[in-house]
């Protein structure tokens, strides 16, 4: 038991440095919450379906759709609209004796602006283009690359949610490991002040009240630590709770899931690149603004040239106490009716200012050129980064591994040679504070190289796809 009591004792010594993790912050979840067991396919596709980001990004994408559809309905009747007027006209004076159909021919006929009456007028005008040279077909080309545009906006904010979302997920799974040996340490500060107790009450010469008091200074201290790890379990909870956009009141639990390194077989740098170049939402809103900044082009050189286009408007006033007067070369604005149509052209003649649109146009799709450039070097610079990063992870899960096997065979042989007192006290101290800082170390290995793993899906611009077809493996 004097053994025993020395090694619990020895483990206090190394609470400090398992507990020494950083945590990420929010809002702590109430000790009375309702749970919900997740994985991480099912945290990820909740917040991607509630998130406000995503739906923020949506709703442009939408806008960007209605633009297009705008841009398409004008390929027929680009104008068409009717105007009305109601008002009141006035009567006719001087008009007895006189036939109806004859009034313009007496000079005497007057309006009569004491003798009002209802006027209604309605006018339909409609413009059909036939020719323009490119202009409305640039236009919903333009359009519809702007939904790509906007659909990278989603595919980018989406990729943003799901990489989040993992983190704090694979956070919860380091907080809970944390959280398991905080209880074991807990447990060892309570055994050790029993074996004490025990020890002195028996008249053990090896232990005495300063013993005891170490302990008890210690067990205080624990027990801060404890609380300091469970509070910080429940941040990361509620972190992911409010990620998720669970009810209030409602905090993810992990169920039977331990932090473990993801089934991952690494592939070579360029295929990681390609993927990249494929399917990164950043390279394919480039890709879409010059296909859309070239549409434009053409439409600011269109004005260049003469627009064909098939006109037709019609107009009918009435107005009671107004008579119809059949001559061709009289009118009466508050009577009368008409049909024309026709072809015609539509020309603008300041070319200076349609030369100065065009140079705006390729203006425009020069910078989205350079900036697609610059886009793709980046893009293969974070994939290339986030592939190292996981070739580091996956080192230190390998030699961390090693190392913790090799403190527990350490420890092992310590606390044999303890046992039949052939070894030393100091060495014991070490081997358990190694092996205790190991099983931390090694828990934050594991928790860097998932992590390290979601960064590189992420930076291939894949790591939606394979959350949302199902394919990938905790």
């Amino acid at each position: 038991m004097y053994v025993r009591l020395w090694i619990t004792r020895i483990c206090l010594l190394a609470v400090f440095t398992v507990l020494s993790v950083p945590f990420a912050h929010s809002q702590s979840a109430g000790p009375d919450a309702d749970t919900v067991v997740v994985t991480l396919e099912s945290a990820i596709l909740r917040a991607l379906e509630v998130s406000p980001e995503v739906g923020a990004v949506t709703a442009s994408r939408n806008h960007a759709v209605a633009r297009w559809h705008f841009a398409k309905s004008h390929r027929f009747l680009s104008e068409f609209e009717a105007t009305t007027a109601h008002s009141f006209s006035p009567g006719l004076k001087g008009i007895d004796g006189i036939p109806k159909g004859e009034l313009y021919l007496n000079p005497s006929v007057r309006n009569d602006w004491d003798n009002l009456s209802p006027f209604n007028f309605i006018e339909v005008e409609a413009v059909q283009p036939i020719y323009t040279w490119g202009e409305l077909s640039g236009n919903i080309k333009a359009a519809r690359h702007g939904v790509d545009v906007e659909e990278g906006s989603v595919d980018l904010k989406t990729l943003e949610v799901a990489a989040r979302t993992a983190e704090i997920y694979y956070g919860l799974l380091l907080t809970d490991a944390l959280n398991r040996l905080t209880e074991d340490a807990n447990k060892a500060v309570s055994q050790a002040i029993a074996e004490i107790q025990s020890q002195m009450d028996e008249g053990d010469p090896g232990v005495d009240d300063a013993d005891l008091f170490q302990v008890q200074i210690v067990e205080q201290e624990v027990a801060r630590r404890v609380v300091e790890v469970g509070q910080k379990r429940r941040t990361i909870q509620s972190a992911l709770a409010r990620q998720m956009f669970l009810p209030e009141g409602t905090v993810p639990d992990l169920g039977s899931r331990r932090l473990g390194p993801v089934p991952f077989e690494l592939q070579l740098l360029s295929v990681y690149e390609n993927l990249a170049l494929e399917h990164r939402p950043e390279l394919v809103q480039a890709d879409a603004g010059m296909a859309a900044r070239n549409a434009l082009i053409g439409v600011a050189k269109s004005d260049y040239y003469p627009k064909l286009f098939l006109a037709a408007s019609s107009k009918y006033s009435f107005a009671f106490d107004r008579f119809r007067q059949r001559n061709p070369y009289v009118s009466d604005p508050f009577l009368s009716r008409g049909f024309r149509a026709g072809l015609g052209f539509r020309q603008k003649l300041n070319f200076g200012q349609t030369r100065a649109q065009v140079e705006q146009a390729q203006s425009n799709l020069e910078e989205v050129r350079f900036q697609g450039q610059a886009a793709r070097q980046l893009v293969l610079f974070e994939v290339e980064e986030a592939f190292r990063n996981v070739l580091i992870a996956k080192s230190a899960i390998e030699t961390r591994g090693e190392a913790l096997r090799i403190s527990k065979e350490w420890l092992r042989i310590e606390e044999i040679n303890f046992d039949l007192d052939l070894g030393d006290t100091e060495n014991l101290v070490r081997a358990v504070q190694a092996n205790l800082e190991l099983q931390a170390a090694n828990h934050q290995a594991i928790h860097d190289y998932n992590i390290s793993v979601i960064r590189l899906l992420k930076a291939t611009g894949t790591l939606t796809k394979i959350v949302q077809s199902g394919t990938f493996v905790e």
